[in-house]
């Protein structure tokens, strides 16, 4: 757990926005649709500020109400916690908390990959980007390599 830990904290120093404006999420957006179609992945995408306001949404057939809900969750732990939700996955775990410990619930927020910061320099987090249709460490893998080749950064990948 310690290994993928630093690799999820070093994915999140690496993966920063020089700007992002509402125009730039929705190029996101269409990059990470692109992205799953040449990958044959039906996966939804969701791409919203941290006020709550929905900058791209993508639901293609093979998707349904169900991963809209994931991704609510998913947005919320990432927006409280202030880090991708598998990172607090695997925080938590290692402190052995659970949402509860922090007020939450799990009808509120998930522990599992699929949601990731979004962070602009000199700024901070403003939004989050969020996935759901594949096995929760994959939806974390698609979003990073979806940013690393959008922001043209390399970052490590889990094992």
């Amino acid at each position: 757990m310690k290994k993928k830990l630093e690799i999820l904290e070093r994915q999140e120093e690496l993966l920063w926005f020089d700007h992002f404006t509402n125009d730039e999420g929705w190029k996101l957006g269409c990059y990470m649709v692109k992205r799953a179609q040449e990958q044959g992945i039906a996966i939804a995408i969701r791409i919203c500020l941290n006020n709550g306001y929905t900058l791209f949404q993508y639901g293609p057939c093979g998707t349904s109400i169900l991963n809209q809900r994931w991704m609510e969750r998913k947005y919320n732990t990432v927006k409280l916690m202030d880090r991708s939700s598998l990172k607090s996955l695997y925080v938590m775990g290692e402190k052995g908390q659970t949402l509860a410990d922090h007020g939450l619930t799990e009808e509120q927020c998930v522990l599992c990959g699929g949601g990731f910061p979004i962070r602009v320099k000199g700024v901070g987090n403003i939004g989050v980007v969020t996935v759901s249709a594949l096995p929760h460490e994959e939806d974390h893998g698609f979003i990073v390599d979806c940013l690393s080749g959008y922001l043209g950064i390399e970052a490590p990948r889990l094992p």
